[in-house]
């Protein structure tokens, strides 16, 4: 999802756009008997249909591609790449433009740009490209920031960014499975059971639900050294997720339960060790919204409350600072102590804010300081809200 700033005129564009590769073009072939009203009709609508794939009209699967639509979803091991391209739509000469990318997670702030360095100079309808890649490693929001800086002819410095939202939340567990007798054997089972953290979707059928056919088929022999690959699909439950020290750390997610039988009919069982793998943290602290309201008015001030999970095994002593932004401000006094924070606990901070720009606006300015070790962290963008005007212009 795109957060934007409030609107301004800028000589520059940016346009940010994920990089995956197109899908097959699907159809939903309608079909009828000869002796139904229409005949041929149908068919040869197919036939014709440059989408088609000729002489198999009546698959779904075309013989086209089809580009992404959408951000789409990003999974945990994934790579995600985007084209980043800033555009003179003006008829100026631009002068000193930085394009700054950085991608902000619960626990850091990465930078993903290319180079660092300006460039001198940026012709009309001219444009400045980068693309960036990033694996991810981390469950929960990813925020990528692009942020845009140029001097115009006449001198004046502007800047402008974007926001780009996306979440990770599921893990796929690749099962590898071989069979190294010398002879045949029928799988009659394979199945992840999975520990009391995490719920399981198994992803090796053709069709959702309890009677989706094998991807298999329906008889599922295992040859001679032949290697077979089973998918699930696991993602925390939901009073885990939000314990962000539950989940921290190498955790145990189940373990797989292969149940087989040989040529002559005899049954094997194997049940594997609970597997575990490195989760992903939070970071030493956690910053998430309890209660926010979806609409607020313009200039009217608007109360969220926040939580603070203490993720690390130390103690803090936290200190809140409130840095106002273009069109956030927030109400109270910044630099107020909240105290100590034992490691797993938790407070819920009340807030004051309002906003003096209509539109979806962007809950940034926060930031945490631990003055035991003297370590800040930073919350630009923790939610957005709607603003809108309370008064018509009739009413006015």
């Amino acid at each position: 999802m795109e957060v934007n700033q409030a609107k301004q005129e800028h000589l520059l564009a940016l346009k940010v756009m994920r990089l995956t590769k197109p899908t097959l073009f699907t159809n939903l072939p309608v079909t009828c008997e000869d002796r139904d009203l229409p005949g041929d009709l149908f068919g040869q609508l197919m036939r014709e249909d440059p989408s088609t794939i000729k002489g198999a009209e009546a698959l779904m699967l075309g013989e086209m591609l089809t580009l992404p639509q959408n951000f789409g979803n990003i999974f945990l091991g994934e790579t995600f790449s985007s084209y980043i391209s800033v555009h003179n739509d003006s008829i100026q000469v631009v002068k000193d433009v930085l394009v700054k990318a950085d991608l902000q997670t619960s626990s850091q702030r990465l930078n993903l740009s290319a180079s660092n360095s300006a460039v001198a100079e940026l012709k009309p309808e001219s444009c400045i490209d980068d693309v960036i890649h990033h694996e991810v490693k981390e469950i929960g929001t990813h925020i990528l920031v692009c942020a845009v800086s140029y001097t115009t002819q006449y001198g004046e410095k502007l800047y402008f960014r974007k926001f780009f939202k996306f979440q990770t939340d599921e893990v796929f567990l690749e099962a590898q499975i071989q069979n190294i007798t010398t002879s045949p054997m029928f799988m009659e089972k394979v199945s992840l059971e999975p520990s009391m953290m995490y719920n399981v979707t198994e992803l090796n059928t053709v069709a959702s639900g309890d009677d989706g056919e094998s991807t298999f088929g329906k008889m599922s022999y295992l040859q001679p050294m032949d290697t077979r690959q089973y998918l699930y699909c696991l993602k925390p439950k939901p009073e885990y997720a939000e314990k962000a020290g539950v989940i921290k750390g190498v955790t145990v997610i189940g373990k797989l339960d292969i149940v087989w039988k040989t040529n002559l009919g005899e049954r094997g069982r194997l049940q594997t060790s609970q597997l575990q793998r490195m989760a992903p943290g939070y970071g030493d602290i956690r910053l998430s919204l309890e209660v926010i309201p979806d609409t607020v008015n313009l200039e009217e001030p608007f109360d969220i409350i926040c939580r603070i999970t203490n993720c690390s095994e130390r103690t803090m002593d936290l200190v809140l600072e409130m840095c106002n932004t273009r069109s956030i401000h927030w109400c109270g006094v910044s630099g107020r102590q909240l105290g100590k924070l034992c490691p797993g606990a938790f407070l819920s901070l009340p807030l004051t804010l309002l906003s003096s720009v209509q539109g979806l606006q962007s809950l940034s300015g926060l930031r945490l300081t631990d003055t035991f070790l003297k370590r800040t962290y930073e919350y630009d963008d923790i939610a957005q809200v709607c603003v809108v005007c309370p008064y018509s212009s009739n009413e006015r």
